[in-house]
């Protein structure tokens, strides 16, 4: 396994490579997991070459606090990814990427921004389009590999992607859950023992939502989700919203013509976790 810190070093291998070789990419902010294991994997299976990269932005942080706390497990994320033959790990620092200019640029992406996280992490888009299209730049992948989990920023992506007109597949991937439900978060290491009990409750909440999407509407779903949360003392809702899966446009009723999908965010304590299902 390669592990390069310099752009220059990256490119210069992936130049030597054939040029039928195919590579697939996963972005990540290590603190690794068997979430991301996941991406990766199915990134091998689909692909002759795959790259990682290993970057905390400092750019989609909306709050100092959550980027100085943010995990740095680099040698644990280094023996993770030898376990599943990662072929490139890309681990640059801010100057390599940002040169002496640490700042976002500003996207339009048709609206998506607003919706749901855009409402509640001012600037953070900005910042996750500012360095995904850096890295796609640096990588040049023909495919690229995200969670579903953020299933807003998968969304985002691939309308950067579009509008750049760069020739990437962008594959989204199904939420990898620990057995009690909680999705796989690098968040989830900072969780109390309390909180950490108490968050599977949100997973529970959404399976419930989807069942009861059947027969209420989506302004009566989210007063029921605010009634299960008013019982959990150790969770606090955000938000709670019924989006179309394609322009995340909040939606009242069932429409068999589209997707829908329910979307959620929760405070466990100062830990923020995110998670959603399809209707």
């Amino acid at each position: 396994m390669l592990v390069f810190a310099k752009i220059k070093s990256v490119q210069e291998k992936l130049k030597s490579l054939k040029k039928e070789t195919s590579i697939g990419f996963v972005p990540t902010m290590g603190a690794l997991h068997k979430g991301h294991l996941s991406l990766i994997e199915q990134a091998k299976k689909e692909n002759d070459f795959v790259v990682v990269s290993i970057f905390i932005n400092p750019t989609q942080f909306d709050k100092q606090e959550d980027l100085i706390n943010y995990p740095k497990t680099i040698e644990n994320d280094l023996d993770l990814l030898k376990s599943v033959s990662c072929d490139l790990v890309f681990i640059p620092t801010a100057e390599e990427i940002y040169a002496n200019n640490i700042t976002s640029s500003s996207f339009d992406f048709n609206g998506l921004e607003y919706q749901m996280e855009g409402k509640f992490r001012d600037g953070h888009f900005n910042g996750v389009g500012t360095i995904v299209k850096r890295l796609f730049e640096i990588v040049m992948p023909h495919n690229a590999y995200f969670g579903e989990k953020d299933f807003q920023q998968l969304q985002i992506i691939k309308n950067l992607v579009a509008q750049n007109q760069m020739p990437i597949n962008i594959i989204g991937c199904p939420i990898f859950r620990e057995n009690d439900g909680l999705a796989m978060s690098s968040r989830n290491e900072r969780l109390t023992t309390a909180h950490r009990a108490a968050a599977p409750f949100i997973y529970k909440t959404l399976q419930k939502a989807k069942v009861e999407f059947g027969t209420k509407n989506a302004d009566e779903l989210k007063i029921w989700v605010e009634n299960e949360f008013k019982n959990q003392p150790l969770l606090d809702l955000e938000y709670f919203e019924i989006a179309d899966e394609d322009t995340l446009i909040s939606i009242q009723d069932i429409k068999t013509s589209q997707k829908q999908r329910a979307f959620i965010a929760v405070f466990a304590g100062k830990i923020r976790l995110i998670d959603n299902i399809s209707l």
